[in-house]
């Protein structure tokens, strides 16, 4: 009886979006809009399907080239991923660490943080061409001020306690960040790792619909201009399936580099 509730239990996350998938469908066959307007969810899977594997050539130039669209989309994210959270936790840790540095540095970040990253795709083409490289100085973009953020937020709500404690005990500066500071500060910095990723595929989306001519966000452009909305909103839905993954690979490490957190927590629960 207990596994047969659990069971049930899993089948809960997929309530939602199995009443979503079955309203859109019986309103796109009612007949209230066009069916080329708003394509029901048959329609986009078997256009995805072509997308994906070339299944009858209906999405003609694309058919069989999801793989390709999506590595392409994927290295961009994971490149200007990678370097706002070196650049994100570094900056961050020294702003929260160091009032001289907090004084030196915050002022300029903090007025560049409130320009849009879309605002400097002009300049982005303009420096580096139309190419990969507008594209992940985009992302990065989008991703580092969340990371930046959250890891100053991290760092300047440290125990204080736990900081003299180890000082006490003769522990060095680098020592402190490395033992106590840093690891006190990883719920905010994943916190900030998580927001970063989904800021990262919507920025990426845009540098393709712009400044690159290729990855998914291309796709969806382009499939936008010749009335494609089948390939467009399987071309969103691609995008989602992959934030939602990003998501969870980060997650995934998450748990287990804060195993102490959910244990506290369980413990805290019985």
């Amino acid at each position: 009886m207990t596994s047969a509730i659990a069971h049930f239990r899993k089948l809960d996350r997929y309530i939602v979006p199995v009443l979503v998938l079955a309203g859109w469908e019986a309103f796109s066959r009612s007949g209230a809009l066009p069916a080329a307007l708003l394509p029901a969810p048959s329609t986009v899977v078997w256009a995805w399907a072509d997308w994906l594997i070339g299944t009858d050539g209906n999405t003609q130039t694309y058919s069989g080239h999801w793989l390709a669209d999506m590595l392409a989309s994927l290295s961009r994210v994971a490149a200007g991923f990678a370097i706002a959270t070196v650049l994100g936790v570094a900056l961050g840790v020294a702003i929260g660490w160091s009032r001289k540095t907090e004084i030196v540095i915050e002022p300029t970040l903090q007025m560049l943080r409130p320009i849009p990253p879309v605002s400097w795709i002009p300049l982005a083409i303009i420096w580096f061409g139309i190419a990969n490289k507008p594209a992940i100085f985009l992302v990065f973009l989008g991703a580092f001020f969340p990371i930046l953020l959250n890891t100053i937020h991290g760092v300047k709500t440290c125990d204080r306690n736990l900081i003299r404690a180890g000082a006490m005990v003769g522990g060095s500066e680098r020592k402190l960040l490395r033992y106590i500071v840093v690891p006190a500060a990883m719920p905010s910095i994943f916190a900030g790792l998580r927001i970063g990723i989904g800021s990262a595929w919507m920025l990426t989306v845009t540098a393709e619909m712009v400044a690159v001519k290729s990855g998914l966000g291309y796709v969806l452009w382009d499939s936008y201009y010749f009335l494609r909305y089948d390939l467009v909103l399987a071309a969103m839905a691609s995008i989602g399936l992959l934030g939602f993954c990003s998501d969870l690979a980060i997650r995934t490490v998450m748990a287990r580099v804060l195993h102490w957190q959910r244990n506290t927590t369980l413990r805290g629960g019985e």
